[in-house]
């Protein structure tokens, strides 16, 4: 029951981060919204998933996973509930702050929560509870495609009645006392005198950030190379949502064997060689296996680095887990503004803008060795 706790708050949270994109264009048009106002509101959302990541960590260690789920999807539910009244654009400003805020605390509680249920297979765990942000990463913009025809009014009700069923499971289940004392101020000096909590920060940051920039920019990258912009969206959704979603699958039994670390090295490595070759390919049919090849490298990773932060601070998670998540969120923040400043307004000076990913990924294997001999 904890775990399945977990996967709908995760499932929640998914249905979320895809909402923007999904309801953005219906929202610019509605309220007249420009360009710059759009970038805006994204950045609100990640404001708020960055700023809850920094606060909600020691509210889980103090008060527990079961009040800061309820609390986190509450403020989803809110903002939702109201979206569709909204009056203007400084109106969806605030209510996609509190949306993201809401989604933070919601990724830092479920995976802690699936940390904390999950005793020496957390690895394995996290990978199936992740599973499902993909999952409702696909499932908002499909209902809204195919079942509600773009009403992004019927699509908010419906996501925020779903958030609201998750919150009476949240209440059900006894959930796992905060780990140790809970959060206690005199220890925080030595979680984050730890090098290993720097090196795992980092790592999210890259990861994060090279993941938001397939998302946000392998479509412009592909037309820019001659593929027709329907093929290049189907090889953004059936080729690396998919390879997100099956590398977990895949490798989550693996994972009761082997160390979470062990993967999340192979992982890296076969993530520099595939983003890098997908870059260099013109052809569609050979794009859409490489960069499903880049989604199933790049599946495991944030999960296994939520499971090693758990293994390396069995005290203090919750606030260990929320920095470490905090630097996940600036990656993705400001993934996008690294590479449109590379690129510039040319088409094709995005190809080498997106050179940023494989080298990411070259630095991820260098902090996963450095992170293999700390945990010896």
């Amino acid at each position: 029951m904890l775990i399945f706790a977990a996967i709908v708050a995760i499932f929640v949270y998914g249905s979320i981060a895809s909402m923007l994109g999904t309801i953005l264009p219906e929202l610019s048009e509605r309220f007249g919204l420009t360009p710059t106002q759009n970038g805006t509101i994204a950045l609100f959302q990640a404001l708020g998933l960055i700023i809850a990541s920094i606060g909600v960590g020691p509210l889980l260690d103090t008060e527990g996973y079961k009040v800061g789920l309820i609390l986190g999807l509450v403020l989803i539910a809110i903002a939702l509930f109201w979206l569709p009244r909204s009056k203007g654009f400084r109106s969806i400003l605030l209510l996609l702050f509190l949306l993201g805020l809401g989604g933070g605390i919601v990724v830092a509680g479920a995976n802690a929560l699936a940390n904390g249920a999950a005793g020496e297979h957390r690895a394995t765990v996290l990978n199936l509870v992740n599973l499902f942000f993909g999952l409702g990463g696909l499932t908002t913009p499909f209902i809204s495609a195919n079942l509600f025809k773009k009403d992004w009014v019927k699509l908010c009700y419906t996501i925020a009645s779903i958030t609201v069923v998750t919150i009476f499971i949240q209440t059900i289940p006894a959930m796992p006392a905060p780990s140790g004392p809970g959060f206690v101020l005199a220890e925080v000096g030595p979680v984050l005198g730890r090098p290993l909590l720097f090196m795992l920060s980092a790592l999210l940051f890259l990861s994060a950030s090279s993941e938001v920039a397939v998302w946000n920019w392998l479509p412009r990258h592909l037309i820019a190379q001659g593929v027709p912009e329907s093929r290049a969206l189907n090889i953004l959704s059936l080729g690396f949502a998919l390879g997100l979603l099956l590398g977990r699958l895949v490798v989550a039994p693996i994972l009761i064997n082997v160390a979470a670390v062990n993967v999340s090295l192979v992982a890296s490595v076969a993530m520099a060689v595939t983003t890098f070759l997908m870059l260099r390919t013109r052809k569609p049919l050979v794009a859409g296996v490489l960069v499903f090849a880049a989604g199933l490298s790049m599946a495991p990773i944030f999960p296994d680095i939520m499971a090693i932060v758990g293994e390396g601070f069995p005290r203090m998670t919750g606030t260990a887990m929320g920095i470490v998540l905090t630097c996940g969120w600036v990656g993705l923040a400001v993934s996008s503004r690294i590479i449109g400043g590379m690129a510039g307004n040319d088409p094709l000076r995005l190809k080498k803008a997106l050179l940023y990913i494989p080298t990411a990924s070259v630095l991820m294997v260098v902090l996963n060795v450095a992170i293999r001999a700390t945990l010896k």
